[in-house]
């Protein structure tokens, strides 16, 4: 037995409104798509060189959202988008290393639903394309979690053309619902995501039921891998180097207001060296990873355009909501001697054109596509949490919007069932359910007031922060020092006011300290040391 609490009680008390539907209107399919490792400015309507039409066009058509956060990494930021809660309390506070803690069990917890949860006991056929990543034992696939159809991949990484395991003794696994599925030749990542979504929603079509479609595609997260005539389209491209192409972004992002003018532009991260400092081979290197990862995006793109074409096709682009977003800002991370296998060693000397090669962009690239923000992924540092936001519903959302408020990956559970009129459980599967953290953007996508945050929160071993209004409090690990920001006069951090204004650093502490406790956060020396405590058992 389900029992139900009101959404519409529950979404009046949070944001005062509850998007409406005329009787005469169908209740609307709702897509949300996931990049992965994609920095802040890599898509054209934030900036970019990279070639993104369709995402442009949605965002001319629709909303842009300049202030919205993710959970700094993949696997926390996936549990909470599904869920509506914070990672830790969705029991996976960290990534998917299991650990007898509620928050950190690397796996959904049994206290939680997903969207596709809570859709499908509302009406909805729910359909899953990409990757999983959070968990890949069989009890915890996507099928598993309330999805109708599921076609991806359920580890965090892998080559784009095939099942390639990176780490020693490592089983990377696709999957087609609940049965393991061994690419073929001719595989591509980022297409057969998109082939098999096309194939779920035109099956889903003739059930006749609205559809809920979550679609994370693993582009461009590393490794580097693009098709020969998208590279083609970038080749020299980037020759001009990272410090004119970041000045040319942030250029871009001022004179489109994704950026306020009293904004500056970041210094070159200090792990990055001088342009012109690199030898002619080191700068065509570079030239081609940009080029590879930048083809990554545009073929990410296409396919967009492709689920955009079908909806038409079948007569449901006025009635589809499409929501865009990023897991987490660029990433650093470098295909290096930790944890990585000879082989893959090996190939990451090729060159990044190669389907053979298995590189990473690492701290050069992540600046670029971090512009105009500090820090990266695993970072609390906007680098780190920011995510171009994309909302695209003809009709509803007004053409070219643009909304500053602060917002997080927990609203779209709120959002979602909101646009579907749909109930949150009080209980599922004889288990109390834990209520939604977020708040549905109804109003925003309706071009009315929206309530907000008091406050937005983060962790992530142990980086921590606050977001409140326009001040940011964050911390970096093991240092843990606060430093305060002001976000409407400095988003990209620049000038630490926590000297300035003491008690604010105070009162945002205790708010941090109030919601880790809510949340059940581990501080990440304590849970190292537990760690290395099992370890020695």
């Amino acid at each position: 037995m389900i029992r139900k609490r009101s959404l519409s009680l529950s979404l009046i008390l949070a944001t005062g409104f509850l998007l409406s539907l005329t009787p005469q209107q169908n209740k609307p399919n709702i897509i949300i798509i996931l990049a992965d490792d994609m920095g802040y400015s890599d898509i054209g309507s934030f900036g970019s060189e990279i070639e993104t039409p369709h995402l442009d066009a949605m965002a001319e058509g629709g909303l842009k959202m300049t202030q919205f956060y993710n959970a700094s990494r993949c696997c926390p930021t996936r549990a909470s988008l599904l869920t509506g809660v914070y990672p830790h309390q969705a029991g996976v506070g960290h990534m998917v290393n299991e650990r007898e803690h509620p928050s950190y069990r690397g796996m959904l917890s049994d206290e939680c639903i997903t969207i596709a949860d809570a859709l499908k006991e509302n009406g909805y056929t729910t359909l899953m394309a990409g990757k999983w990543h959070l968990n890949a034992r069989k009890e915890h696939w996507p099928v598993k979690h309330g999805f109708d159809r599921y076609f991806g991949l359920l580890d965090g990484a892998n080559s784009y053309f095939g099942n390639r395991p990176y780490r020693p003794n490592q089983k990377l696994t696709y999957a087609l619902d609940n049965v393991p599925y061994t690419p073929k030749e001719g595989f591509y990542a980022t297409d057969a995501y998109t082939d098999y979504a096309l194939k779920f929603i035109e099956e889903g079509k003739e059930k006749g039921k609205p559809f809920f479609l979550y679609l994370a595609y693993t582009a461009p997260h590393w490794p580097l891998h693009a098709l020969k005539e998208d590279i083609a389209k970038y080749k020299g491209r980037y020759m001009k180097g990272w410090d004119v192409l970041r000045k040319e972004r942030f250029r871009r992002m001022q004179e489109m207001g994704i950026i306020g003018r009293e904004v500056k532009l970041s210094p070159r991260d200090e792990n990055v060296p001088e342009w012109e400092s690199l030898s002619e081979e080191e700068k065509r290197r570079w030239d081609e990873k940009m080029a590879v990862y930048a083809a990554m995006v545009d073929r990410m793109d296409q396919n967009i355009g492709r689920i955009r074409q079908k909806l038409k096709e079948l007569g449901e682009d006025q009635n589809t909501i499409i929501m865009f977003l990023s897991d987490n800002g660029g990433s650093y991370e470098a295909i290096d001697g930790r944890g990585f296998t000879a082989e893959i060693l090996e190939a990451s000397k090729m060159p990044s054109s190669s389907p053979a090669s298995f590189t990473s962009y690492e701290y050069e690239g992540a600046n670029v596509s971090n512009t105009p923000f500090r820090k990266f992924k695993r970072w609390e540092h906007e680098g780190g949490v920011s995510t171009p936001f994309i909302a695209y519903f003809p009709g509803t959302i007004k053409l070219g919007s643009t909304s500053q408020q602060p917002a997080h990956i927990i609203d779209l559970m709120a959002t979602s069932l909101d646009l579907a009129g749909a109930s949150y459980p009080a209980t599922y599967k004889g288990k109390s359910i834990k209520p939604m953290e977020g708040l549905s953007l109804g109003p925003l996508f309706n071009g009315q007031k929206w309530q907000g945050h008091e406050a937005i929160f983060f962790e992530h071993e142990g980086n921590r922060a606050v977001r409140q209004g326009e001040w940011k409090l964050v911390s970096i690990y093991p240092e843990n020092e606060w430093a305060l920001y002001n976000m409407k006069t400095d988003r990209t951090e620049l000038h630490d006011l926590s000297a300035r204004y003491p008690e604010r650093v105070k009162e945002m502490e205790k708010l941090y300290e109030g919601w880790a406790a809510h949340a059940n956060v581990v501080p990440f020396a304590e849970l190292v040391k537990l760690d290395k405590q099992r370890k020695s058992k």
